[in-house]
């Protein structure tokens, strides 16, 4: 629970302040008033109807401020089916419950951000190619991961080679392993993002690509690691696919970072309010 909700008792402040006098009656004695008994000058303080209103804004104001800091979020969510971007529907379609599809295959994050929106019970459902977490990861809820290795889908590199071993050099990137397919094309293009230069004269100026390659490797181990090295360090390593399991509910596992699942609506309600408060004070003033 955030600190922030014992501020719910600033909300009574609007209160004290519309009950308190805020004119004063000026008096003046006259001379026939010395014959009169002395007696205190009464004061009522009439509330007129947009007072009222005026009054109710403001405690709401200040209510719906106090639950955007405390990051007000509602376990309203019951069993659901998180789907991984890419999952064929045949696979969705067997699973029953409410249907969330994630931005990305990292269900773990995703789920550590958004737990505290399920109700206690809920029970989740992992289906696709999630990305397997460094650790297990600990839950409030019981999750289970149905997941699949999705098979990935061939990738064209596009590389100009400038060389008289263009035959050896074609037969390097076709033994190239892994889900790309490397294009030799015998000219430089935009989709061009290597350039081997293997003449011992120097390169034209107007030739342009990203990467480019000056020494050919010698053998296949170096082969293998010029591809591993090319893939690593501008294609990047696709994450391994998290094993298909089920994770028991413990109860000390942490609730996770603050969603704030409701604080984008909150902050319109707050606007709004706000609005509406100066709209009645301005009225109120004339």
């Amino acid at each position: 629970m955030s600190l922030w909700w014992w501020a719910l008792p600033v909300v009574l402040l609007p209160i004290l302040w519309h009950r308190q006098k805020r004119e004063q009656t000026k008096t003046a004695l006259l001379a026939s008033a010395r014959f009169l008994p002395a007696a205190e000058p009464k004061q009522q303080r009439v509330w007129r109807w947009h007072d009222v209103i005026l009054l109710a804004l403001r405690c709401l104001l200040l209510a719906t401020l106090i639950a955007l800091l405390a990051d007000l979020v509602l376990a309203w969510r019951g069993d659901t089916v998180l789907v991984v971007p890419g999952t064929p529907p045949a696979v969705v379609a067997k699973e029953a419950g409410q249907r969330i599809t994630l931005p990305d295959r990292d269900a773990v994050t995703w789920l550590h951000a958004h737990e505290r929106e399920f109700e206690p019970g809920a029970r989740l459902v992992v289906v696709g190619d999630a990305v397997m977490p460094a650790v297990l990861p600990r839950f409030r809820h019981a999750v289970e991961l149905r997941t699949v290795a999705a098979p990935a889908a061939p990738v064209e590199r596009h590389v100009a080679v400038f060389s008289d071993r263009v035959d050896d050099w074609r037969r390097l990137f076709a033994a190239a392993e892994g889900p790309w397919h490397i294009v030799v094309d015998a000219a430089p293009g935009p989709r061009t993002e290597l350039v081997v230069w293997d003449r011992s004269d120097a390169p034209p100026a107007g030739l342009r690509a990203p990467l480019w390659r000056a020494e050919p490797p010698h053998d296949a181990d170096g082969a293998r690691a010029l591809f591993a090295a090319w893939q690593r360090q501008y294609l990047g390593v696709r994450p391994y696919t998290a094993p298909a399991q089920a994770l028991a509910p413990d109860a000390a596992a942490p609730a996770g970072p603050a969603s704030g699942a409701l604080r984008h609506w909150l902050g319109l309600a707050l606007v709004a309010l706000f609005a509406l408060e100066r709209i009645v004070t301005h009225v109120r003033r004339r």
